[in-house]
């Protein structure tokens, strides 16, 4: 007698038939989605589906990415670096010391439009061999300063430059310090082409990551300046050369909007640009260029999608046509269906 039925008797007086033992099991409640047989699609790939496959693909890919090549290759661009050709020859020896000196570093440069560009033309700054992905740089940041008033001695994680004197740096960080501070203005025929800095950011940026009521604060106080000061009277949610910044960059070159010129350019204009040569990208061995784009329904010019369904499309029309030529020249025939395991009966039948 097992010890569940002894005391059962010894408790109730009764036989251990009258209240028999519970049995428990793990056995998981059937059902068919459980036990993976509900309705399921099993395509079979023929020869014919094979090559219908590749051959749809095909078609399919390739006017594609003859469409986005195309569009790519409407975009018209203009790209002048200016790092080297804006040091006088006598300092070039010593690049670094001539940027960090109190020497004037206005600099006259030249460019032709060679097609024309309808408005608007985007100007962007294009910095080289500058790693904006770097943890330290990237984690040099306060997000809550930017927002909350409230929060502006929070600067735990923006060392070194938290702060200065005692107070605390708005907007802190290395992101921030390093704030791009060339500038450039455009003329043509002796007429100043003027260059629209509104909604250069992103929208939800201005509206949800950079407070209507906070001010920079003791920025580029301290020593060293790393670029750009900023205006205290005027919100950081109205600071767009900061917000473009701040919004860092995956790979080490990168493009940021520096403005909008709301006038078309005809093929053959001289656009003359004096440019301030401020920012000091020569201790890290990084390049400077000044690019004037225009934009397709794609964006801007970018040749890598275009190319990509190009190579992908040409692939399968290839395959298409080598599995259609082995099927032709060595037709192989086909097992009976029958036989597979999802076609046989529960009971081992066909």
């Amino acid at each position: 007698m097992s010890f569940s039925a002894t005391s059962s008797i010894a408790l109730g007086g009764g036989s251990p038939e009258a209240s028999p033992a519970k049995i428990t099991s793990k056995r998981p409640k059937y059902s068919r989605f459980t036990q993976q047989e509900l309705p399921a699609c099993k395509p079979i790939l023929t020869p014919k589906w094979v090559i219908l496959t590749f051959l749809v693909s095909g078609v399919v890919f390739v006017p594609l990415g003859a469409i986005c090549l195309f569009a790519s290759q409407g975009v018209i661009e203009i790209i002048d670096q200016y790092d080297t050709d804006c040091i006088p020859l006598s300092s070039r020896d010593n690049k670094v010391k001539y940027i960090q000196g109190l020497e004037d570093k206005r600099c006259n440069r030249t460019i032709t439009v060679t097609k024309t560009m309808k408005n608007p033309v985007y100007v962007y700054y294009q910095l080289e061999n500058f790693y904006q992905n770097h943890r330290r740089y990237v984690k040099s940041r306060q997000d809550g300063q930017l927002r909350n008033p409230k929060d502006e001695h929070d600067v735990k994680s923006c060392a070194p430059e938290d702060i200065v004197g005692g107070e605390p740096i708005v907007p802190c960080g290395l992101v921030a310090w390093s704030l791009f501070n060339d500038t450039y203005d455009f003329t043509r025929n002796n007429q100043k082409l003027s260059v629209n800095k509104k909604d250069i950011s992103w929208k939800s940026d201005r509206d949800s990551k950079f407070g209507k009521n906070v001010f920079p604060k003791n920025f580029q106080k301290g020593s060293p300046i790393g670029g750009k000061t900023l205006d205290p009277k005027i919100p950081l949610s109205e600071q767009e050369d900061l917000i473009v910044w701040m919004r860092t960059a995956a790979l080490p070159i990168f493009r940021k909007l520096y403005g909008k010129i709301d006038t078309d350019l005809e093929a053959g204009d001289t656009i003359n640009v004096l440019l301030q040569n401020n920012y000091n990208t020569y201790s890290f061995n990084g390049k400077k260029k000044l690019v004037l784009s225009t934009t397709s329904w794609l964006g801007g010019r970018n040749d890598f999608l275009g190319i990509a369904y190009l190579t992908v499309g040409s692939i399968c029309l290839s395959l298409a046509v080598f599995f259609s030529v082995l099927y032709l020249a060595k037709p192989r025939q086909l097992g009976d269906p029958s036989y597979l395991s999802w076609n046989r009966s529960a009971g081992g039948g066909r």
